[in-house]
């Protein structure tokens, strides 16, 4: 199951991208916004990032810049939430940093967001030792 969330400004974006990954074989739950009318951003991120935590999945978030929401998602604990602007970020962000939740701006055109899902979604963690030190820094670190 992939969880997708969104502000007014990336409504549009979701709502293809939620095309895309059903007609990609992929499981995908909406966890808002539902219409264009001005939301919050951390209302949806937070929402997202506790499901991901608790369902051990993966999600994605799209406000106007990706930034906003990335932010809030990364207050989670056990969130790593990469803000994904290209095809590299988004393998790397999981090969490297096991992100569990990607970030997306709406003003990237939506062939790029559906190539940058695409490949975060079929990306593995490279499991390599030296990643896996650096992600248990980044836990150690973490406060709740």
């Amino acid at each position: 199951m992939i969880l997708i969330a969104s502000d007014h400004a990336g409504y549009d974006t979701k709502e293809q991208l939620k095309k895309f990954l059903k007609e990609n074989n992929y499981e995908v739950e909406d966890l808002g916004t539902n219409s264009k009318e001005s939301v919050d951003y951390p209302d949806f991120a937070i929402k997202l990032a506790n499901r991901v935590i608790k369902e051990k999945t993966l999600g994605i978030l799209i406000c106007g810049t990706g930034i906003g929401m990335s932010i809030a998602c990364n207050k989670v604990k056990g969130i790593r939430c990469a803000k994904v602007s290209d095809e590299l970020e988004a393998k790397l962000c999981k090969e490297h940093n096991n992100a569990n939740v990607i970030a997306l701006s709406s003003r990237l055109p939506q062939s790029l967001c559906n190539s940058i899902v695409k490949i975060y979604l079929e990306t593995p963690f490279s499991n390599d030792e030296r990643h896996i030190r650096r992600l248990d820094k980044i836990s150690k670190y973490e406060c709740q």
